[in-house]
């Protein structure tokens, strides 16, 4: 199973972004679709998470500002950031947890929020 991320970039205060997560291979059910960030210096941490059903967790540094959201057909997670702040530069990650216990990674992308 692979996870291929997409849509990280350089944005300026206040801006959007919206993250893609694409798994593909041989793919289990999926279980917990997930985000996560590291920060220079700092450990990752959970950003997002969407269970099958819909039912989503956030960050209280994210409440209100990103969304989560799953295409489960098309096994594919979005997070939407909008009103980005500099302290939401870091390396984020897309993680998904299959029923059978297997757990994913993917490679990663670059958000940065500067003027």
């Amino acid at each position: 199973v692979q996870l291929v991320e997409s849509g990280g970039g350089l944005v300026q205060p206040g801006g959007s972004l919206r993250l893609s997560c694409a798994a593909s291979g041989n793919i289990f059910s999926i279980n917990i679709m997930a985000w996560y960030r590291q920060a220079p210096t700092k450990e990752r941490e959970l950003v997002a998470a969407a269970s099958p059903g819909g039912t989503t967790n956030y960050a209280e540094s994210v409440k209100g500002r990103f969304t989560i959201s799953r295409d489960n057909a098309g096994n594919t997670a979005y997070l939407q950031m909008n009103s980005l702040k500099p302290e939401d530069t870091a390396v984020y990650y897309c993680n998904m947890f299959m029923m059978n216990g297997q757990d994913y990674w993917g490679q990663g992308t670059q958000v940065t929020v500067s003027s």
